[in-house]
């Protein structure tokens, strides 16, 4: 009887000891489990971050750089037009006045030419 009940103690005690390591294992297995999974959470947020981060930098450096670019472009274009407006108002400025100044040296010397003749005529 004693040993009968010595018997069925050790097997209590050997259910005993399995059902607490199997309980350990499942918790082992299920804190494990819970930190690859947090731990792949938080490397895929990271990265999304990252990558949207990455993206509107880059975009943002492409629109500068548009507008840099088509300022640029509409500074040269001004600049070529002011230059070619300045070129063809000092041409027609300087043929304005060439023009004058032909007329007026052509009118004097008509002038200077009819006095001289009338001078002759009236002398003789």
């Amino acid at each position: 009887m004693i040993v009968a009940a010595a018997t069925a103690s050790a097997a209590g005690v050997v259910v005993v000891v399995v059902v607490v390591v199997i309980v350990v294992v499942v918790v082992v297995v299920v804190v494990v489990v819970v930190v690859v999974v947090v731990v792949v959470v938080v490397v895929v947020v990271v990265v999304v971050v990252v990558v949207v981060v990455v993206v509107v930098v880059v975009v943002v450096v492409v629109v500068v750089v548009v507008v840099v670019v088509v300022v640029v472009v509409v500074v040269v274009v001004v600049v070529v037009v002011v230059v070619v407006v300045v070129v063809v108002v000092v041409v027609v400025v300087v043929v304005v006045v060439v023009v004058v100044v032909v007329v007026v040296v052509v009118v004097v010397v008509v002038e200077v030419v009819v006095a001289v003749v009338v001078v002759v005529v009236v002398v003789e």
